[in-house]
């Protein structure tokens, strides 16, 4: 029988306004809008309602931002019962995936995810970091693009393998500036710089992944009711420490997420949910597998036609 799994989105996925629907019309939802920000102490519903997006795009509001988000939607998408057979997230939506799987509570995940944000937004000066998308070179080019920059002595490296022809790479500013360079030498389309605060998913974020795991140490985790396809392996997951330990590596590691999907669909996985704002994910499936059955539930009005939908199809 086909599987399903629900897939939840990381940053860049943000909006001014997001979740608004659910905040005012789905009580379960809004209490998660609360419970936020009386964890945090700071008023997240009214920053994610009402901006500005200069705030919003801060890495340390963004992330518990769009947690809480993806969770509301979750939480209304819950009650049509249509369950999933493996869940995963890109980079901070693994923790929407871990939530999701029973791995943390929800008060400890939007905690845990701001303090990932703090540490990631110090880890290196502003200025001194960057990310760009390059597009059209394979995985193995763009490897050695990297490696001879870094053993240069300008650190660079894969941070995002979203799909066959767009890796982001991160690292120093000068890093990632040469690998562009010498990736369109090599035969890349374009190398498109990103607007981000920090080079996640690299090297220089060690320093925050230390610190972070000592935020780990103090939560919660239990083993997955569900499992959860790893960012830093793209295999499924089950154990409290085995996730713990990946949590900790997802920091500098690359993001293995066309893996994460092939693996979805090598374990039998035909229809993919994506819950939480947006459809960057959707489309990321489907220029891996276009015969992937890929809905975005992204509020109230989606929840409803998706669940209709997949009802009809059962």
């Amino acid at each position: 029988m086909a599987k399903i799994a629900f897939v939840f989105p990381g940053q860049g996925s943000q909006g001014v306004g997001m979740g608004k629907d659910l905040f005012e019309q789905f009580e379960p939802a809004a209490n998660l809008f609360k419970v936020a920000n009386q964890k945090l102490n700071v008023d997240l519903s009214q920053l994610i309602f009402e901006g500005p997006k200069e705030e919003l795009t801060l890495t340390h509001n963004t992330q518990p931002a769009l947690l809480t988000t993806s969770m509301a939607i979750y939480e209304h998408f819950k009650q049509f019962h249509i369950e999933a057979d493996y869940v995963a997230g890109h980079s901070l939506g693994e923790y929407s995936a871990l939530v999701a799987a029973g791995v943390l509570s929800f008060e400890d995940a939007v905690y845990a995810v701001r303090k990932r944000g703090e540490y990631m937004q110090e880890a290196v000066p502003a200025g001194e970091g960057a990310m760009a998308a390059v597009l059209g070179l394979d995985r193995e080019q763009l490897t050695a693009v990297t490696r001879k920059v870094s053993d240069a002595g300008d650190s660079v490296q894969l941070a995002n393998l979203n799909c066959p022809g767009q890796i982001v790479i991160s690292g120093s500013t000068k890093g990632v500036e040469l690998a562009g360079e010498k990736a369109k030498e090599a035969g890349a389309k374009r190398a498109i710089p990103l607007e981000v605060s920090g080079p996640f998913h690299s090297a220089l974020m060690k320093p925050a992944a230390e610190k972070f795991a000592a935020v780990l140490d103090e939560l919660t985790l239990k083993d997955a009711e569900i499992p959860v396809i790893a960012n830093v392996t793209a295999e499924p997951i089950h154990d409290q420490e085995e996730i713990k330990t990946k949590l900790v590596e997802q920091l500098y590691s690359s993001v293995l997420w066309e893996d994460s999907v092939r693996k979805m669909l090598d374990l039998g996985v035909d229809t993919f949910i994506e819950i939480g704002p947006g459809k960057v994910l959707s489309g990321l499936i489907k220029k891996i597998d276009r015969k992937a059955k890929v809905y975005a539930v992204n509020d109230i009005e989606t929840s409803k036609k998706v669940a209709e939908e997949l009802k009809g199809d059962m």
